[in-house]
């Protein structure tokens, strides 16, 4: 078993019409024990941008503490939030500073540019960059999300359209992998407010 499949993972992540959303699993498991049922994977950075960090989860606690640091930092010099594009850089810096140890997290960022842009990108270990329109997923249950992802996508998805599609395709992939599961998270991003909602999945 590979290091990053250890704990188990699935983050999805989607655009829409001026709003995105981004969802996780809460299943915390060591191999295929389970231990945890309440584990969420997505972190805050500021309101209009959130990352999910899959992977090991000791690896994603560090990575989430040392992007909070730098966040602060930025915002003390610059006097405003970070922009998604730039903490989409910065993410992938401070990953591929540590390339020849690398941190075993594969994170997805999820936020809305200052224009009300949605942005979404997903790295490898390594930082390197992919930039999406559409959804970006990773974690164990990659290959399932994917295929549920391009068949329930659409454009211009307004903010509960868009949270009824994220919903159904992490539910359906995560059914589908054994290293993740047992319910989710979703947090949807519009200009002007954030919305929580957690789900209940199947608890086998």
């Amino acid at each position: 078993m590979s290091i990053f499949e250890y704990n188990g993972s699935a983050i999805v992540a989607m655009a829409g019409k001026e709003c995105v959303a981004i969802a996780s699993d809460l299943r915390f498991g060591v191999q295929l024990q389970t231990l945890a049922t309440d584990y969420k994977k997505i972190y805050k950075i500021h309101d209009q941008l959130f990352i999910g960090l899959a992977g090991l989860g000791t690896d994603a606690q560090t990575l989430h503490q040392r992007f909070t640091l730098k966040h602060n930092l930025y915002k003390l010099r610059e006097e405003r939030d970070i922009k998604p594009s730039a903490f989409g850089q910065l993410v992938s810096a401070t990953l591929y500073e540590k390339r020849f140890g690398p941190y075993f997290c594969a994170p997805v960022i999820a936020g809305l540019e200052p224009d009300g842009m949605p942005y979404l990108c997903g790295m490898d270990s390594i930082g390197a960059m992919e930039t999406a329109k559409d959804f970006m997923v990773a974690g164990t249950a990659t290959d399932s999300l994917l295929g549920i992802c391009e068949s329930l996508w659409r454009p211009d998805m307004e903010a509960e359209e868009l949270f009824e599609t994220v919903s159904q395709a992490l539910l359906s992939g995560q059914d589908r992998d054994c290293l993740a599961g047992w319910g989710a998270v979703v947090y949807v991003i519009t200009k002007d407010k954030v919305v929580a909602r957690t789900l209940k999945g199947r608890m086998d």
